[in-house]
């Protein structure tokens, strides 16, 4: 069993060591997808994913993920504490849970694990967080987010859901598409990109807001600053 637990560490090691420089083929949340819809009788299911580096992504589309998603994301270390208080302390009273991923879990847990609720997909989101922090760069971390991510159902990564919604190429995307494409996540199944809802425009023009107040492409030149811990 401890031999077992070894090699399982190292192989985990050396994925996420290779993910630095190789673009994942797929991810757990895309083989998911396809496995559910297999078993529900859709033979002809195909996800949608189309890999591009940053720099043939807008700068508005990591700009918006930030903004909606993680906006301390050039500065913490995997982990945003103080998010995560807040949502303690909010979840005890008992309302509508609030979470606290930072960009860095998210992506840990689009790439490795599945959906739901439990401490052993919890701790295996800290040590993927971990890994990720410590061997990749943050703007290697926001690229393959930016890739992975779901923003619609089937439609994984900002290229396909720039092809899907608006007929362009990810880096022609727009302040207002980038901020629509980002309200979505949250819950990419129910809110939608294509067919906005008030909540989702509503939510657009907040994300726009806080983009604004970023700072835009200055706040963006912070992530090459930051080298793998």
């Amino acid at each position: 069993m401890l031999r077992a637990l070894l090699i399982t560490i190292a192989t985990s090691i050396v994925v996420v060591l290779l993910l630095r420089w190789l673009p994942p083929p797929t991810s757990a949340f895309m083989l998911t997808a396809r496995a559910d819809a297999v078993l529900g009788g859709n033979f002809r299911y195909r996800n949608q994913y189309d890999w591009v580096p940053l720099e043939a992504i807008s700068p508005h589309a990591a700009m918006a993920a930030i903004a909606a998603e993680d906006q301390l994301f050039p500065f913490h270390t995997g982990f945003d504490f103080e998010s995560i208080r807040k949502a303690v302390q909010h979840n005890a009273k008992g309302r509508r849970v609030r979470g606290a991923s930072t960009i860095t879990q998210q992506t840990a847990k689009n790439l490795f694990l599945w959906s739901g609720r439990s401490w052993i997909r919890k701790g295996l989101e800290v040590y993927f967080t971990v890994l990720i922090e410590v061997l990749w760069p943050k703007d290697r971390i926001l690229e393959v987010y930016l890739n992975v991510a779901q923003f619609g159902r089937g439609v994984y990564g900002v290229q396909a859901a720039s092809r899907e919604f608006f007929d362009k190429d990810a880096a022609k995307l727009t302040r207002r598409q980038s901020a629509l494409l980002a309200a979505v996540l949250p819950n990419p199944i129910k809110l939608r990109a294509a067919a906005p809802s008030p909540y989702v425009l509503r939510r657009t023009e907040r994300i726009m807001g806080q983009m604004r107040a970023l700072g835009g492409a200055a706040y963006l030149r912070q992530l090459d600053d930051t080298e793998p811990r």
